[in-house]
């Protein structure tokens, strides 16, 4: 069993909080954002993803930290945060003008894929409310001292939105830490985002300070090389997809420079086509390597999200079980059911999840 130190329900307010980023999503169908007459509109962001997951699908009580801009738009993402039973107690509102110049709520365009046409996503989130956020603005002595929450997840997209949200990320993890709040954190690199406050360079400035407070680290390849500077053998000329005795040399190197890494986790994606991917994920914890089931050839209705997906069922798992070779288990078909519905987040429920875990088909439940 993993040797996880949750603090106990009965002394916090929230089994979870996600600091970050939440955005409207305009999700154009089966068609092109460039030709879309009309969109179907979601709620979704990085961090917020998970909570949202913990607690529509897996009965926890969550909270989401972020701002809006305060105007109709805030108010339409607050209606959805609500709609999915997450507490919005803990949002800061900031005043704008008319046009957002002052401060904005973020969009995301983003397109489904399909066959050999790849996914699309087309964000514009410049100038957000909670870019410009600061500690002072959530009062985290308040929330992690006085309220009380027993795990933190957070990541890599909300700490590269600007220079300031660099700075409230680390002060939100290190007030965790200092009352003994779990900590989980995404990598989740996005060149294009971290390009404009300082590039690779300064992912790695900030996502090594940040990784110091971190007890579940996730990310892929691309994310530990980019943002912690990992070396890993095979990819000294360039990044090449690591196979799985790649991944287990890359973990391993994760804990080596940073021990105080509990578990470290990614998911396994094979991209066959945008509506066929193989599936899994695999965790390292207690100095063993835990693989979810293979999910091969998984049909994709929507990808965005899984990754969101796995990280709440991963953490449920490990929240409820402490046994890392569940938690995976619990993250990969929660992730694999994420992508099965439309929208950034989860529409299953636990027992769907523990059933896929347990091999059932795809027959009508009647």
């Amino acid at each position: 069993m993993l040797n996880l130190e949750i603090k106990a329900r009965k002394d916090c307010r929230y089994d979870a909080v996600a600091l970050g980023e939440v955005m409207l999503r305009l999700d154009p169908g089966e068609g092109r954002i460039r030709t879309a007459r009309k969109f179907d509109v979601w709620e979704g962001g990085g961090e917020y993803n998970v909570v949202r997951g913990l607690r529509k699908c897996f009965g926890m009580d969550t909270a989401v930290i972020t701002a809006f801009a305060k105007n109709e738009v805030g108010l339409l993402l607050e209606n959805y945060i609500l709609q999915g039973g997450v507490d919005t107690s803990l949002i800061h509102w900031m005043d704008t003008d008319g046009i957002g110049r002052i401060c904005r709520n973020g969009l995301n365009f983003t397109e489904r894929g399909y066959g050999i046409r790849g996914a699309i996503g087309c964000s514009d989130r410049a100038n957000t409310a909670i870019s410009k956020a600061t500690s002072s603005d959530f009062n985290f002595e308040y929330i992690f001292g006085k309220l009380g929450v027993r795990w933190l997840h957070t990541g890599g997209i909300y700490a590269a939105l600007s220079n300031q949200s660099c700075e409230t990320v680390l002060s939100a993890i290190r007030t965790a830490k200092k009352y003994g709040t779990v900590v989980s954190y995404d990598l989740n690199y996005r060149p294009s985002m971290w390009d404009a406050i300082g590039g690779e360079k300064k992912a790695q400035e900030v996502n090594r300070k940040i990784a110091e407070y971190v007890d579940v680290m996730i990310g892929n390849e691309e994310d530990f090389i980019a943002c912690l500077g990992l070396a890993v053998e095979g990819n000294e000329n360039g990044l090449k997809k690591l196979n799985l005795d790649g991944y287990k040399k890359m973990m391993r190197e994760a804990v080596r420079q940073y021990p105080n890494f509990k578990v470290v986790a990614t998911t396994l994606r094979e991209v066959k086509t945008a509506t066929i991917n193989d599936w899994s994920a695999i965790c390292f914890a207690d100095k063993q390597f835990y693989k979810a089931k293979d999910y091969k050839a998984l049909e994709i209705l929507d990808r965005v999200g899984g990754g969101d997906s796995f990280a709440s069922g991963m953490i449920y798992g490990l929240m409820t079980t402490g046994n890392p070779e569940l938690a995976v288990n619990y993250g990969a078909a929660h992730g694999a059911l994420a992508m099965m519905t439309p929208g950034d987040t989860s529409m299953a429920n636990c027992r769907e999840v523990e059933s896929v875990m347990a091999g059932a088909g795809a027959r009508v439940v009647r």
